[in-house]
């Protein structure tokens, strides 16, 4: 290396050394950070077996409405989440299982749409929307139990047959009185 080219703090072999040590560890934590965020944001897991690309889910930022001061009317921090049932990858089992519940987030169209503002940063609001996307999902899934008709007991009826009673005394003791001559 020629210590002409350096600026005179460099021309230090320690130093030198110093600043690369320095530049690799920050140059590493910067690739494991995009590493784990890549990693975070090419799917969303639903659950072991299923998952959805990144790809087919559309985050659009807006801004908020409600209070927070000035900072509400100059950075768009709400998300608004479009995801396309009918055009996704997910298997039509479950497309017709999550087409099949009557969510008002639901269009008629297919899509889903959720609107995130509960936080003030934008990033926390889009976590927000991706969660509560992966809740309608898992929701659409959960098997729901078969009812088991039954009939109500003797002693409920016999309840029932003498609260009636009692309450049609009552009413008739309301009436007006006649007089009889």
């Amino acid at each position: 290396m020629d210590s002409r080219a350096l600026p005179e703090f460099l021309k230090h072999e320690h130093l030198q050394k110093r600043i690369k040590s320095i530049l690799m560890a920050q140059l590493s934590e910067l690739t494991d950070l995009n590493r784990i965020y890549k990693r975070k944001l090419i799917m969303l897991n639903i659950s072991n077996e299923l998952s959805i690309p990144e790809n087919e889910i559309r985050c659009e930022a807006i801004r908020a409405q409600g209070a927070g001061g000035q900072n509400v009317n100059k950075v768009s921090t709400a998300i608004h989440l479009r995801f396309d049932i009918k055009n996704s990858s997910l298997p039509d089992v479950y497309k017709e299982k999550i087409l099949a519940l009557s969510d008002q987030r639901i269009s008629k169209d297919g899509i889903i749409v959720i609107k995130a503002q509960r936080f003030r940063s934008q990033e926390k609001n889009k976590e927000d929307a991706l969660n509560r996307l992966k809740s309608l999902i898992l929701k659409s899934l959960a098997k729901q139990k078969k009812r088991k008709p039954t009939r109500p007991s003797k002693s409920a009826k016999k309840k029932r047959m003498d609260y009636k009673k009692k309450h049609g005394k009552l009413k008739n003791l309301r009436q007006k009185v006649g007089f009889e001559e």
